[in-house]
């Protein structure tokens, strides 16, 4: 009889880096729109964005390890750095390994924001977006949990979750001050104006 303690961390960490890259994709969206008022500082806020982004990262590391030392499914190494590359569900695997290259260049943007520049670092966090996604699809189409009524429920939760916080940061989002004659208007208001 195999060892199952490896196919089980797998399995495990692999859902709990979905759990945390929902939460940090819901908080990050959160920060934006200060659904809770003056009552939660943004500030703490975006640590708990950038934190909930590192344990996701760290879950993942310990998800793709997991496979590589488990006996039941056979991974190699480079197989989590190749999309496709893995023998079991090539197609699902590789969304999965796409989800993870882009999850941690998202991580990595952090420490070069000041260099790379406040637009390009939102415009490339928009790829948060297809991580999610992929992470879906990975989870969906890879995991053997998610023939289970319970793994349905955590995929339509989080994606429920995601869709919620999207439209909640849409609805409530704060329009840019921009300047039309050296004058401060909101975008709303100079397209009044015109």
């Amino acid at each position: 009889m195999r060892d199952p303690t490896f196919w089980i961390l797998a399995r495990a960490s692999g859902l709990t880096a979905y759990a945390l890259i929902t939460a940090a994709v819901v908080v990050g969206l959160v920060v934006k729109s200060r659904p809770f008022g003056r009552a939660v500082k943004a500030a703490s806020a975006t640590d708990v964005h950038r934190f909930l982004s590192l344990l996701a990262l760290g879950a993942v590391a310990v998800h793709g390890t997991a496979l590589v030392l488990d006996s039941t499914v056979r991974i190699g190494p480079l197989a989590l750095l190749v999309p496709g590359l893995a023998p079991y569900r090539p197609v699902w695997t590789g969304f999965g390994v796409v989800s993870a290259e882009l999850a941690a260049l998202i991580v990595l943007s952090f420490r070069v924001r000041k260099k790379i520049g406040a637009r390009v670092w939102r415009k490339l966090h928009w790829a948060t977006y297809l991580i999610f996604a992929t992470a879906t699809a990975h989870g969906l189409g890879a995991g053997t949990d998610s023939v289970h009524s319970w793994a349905f429920a955590l995929y339509l939760a989080a994606v429920g979750s995601v869709v919620f916080a999207t439209t909640w940061r849409a609805l409530t989002r704060t329009p840019r001050l921009t300047t039309q004659g050296g004058t401060r208007v909101r975008d709303r208001d100079r397209s009044l104006a015109l």
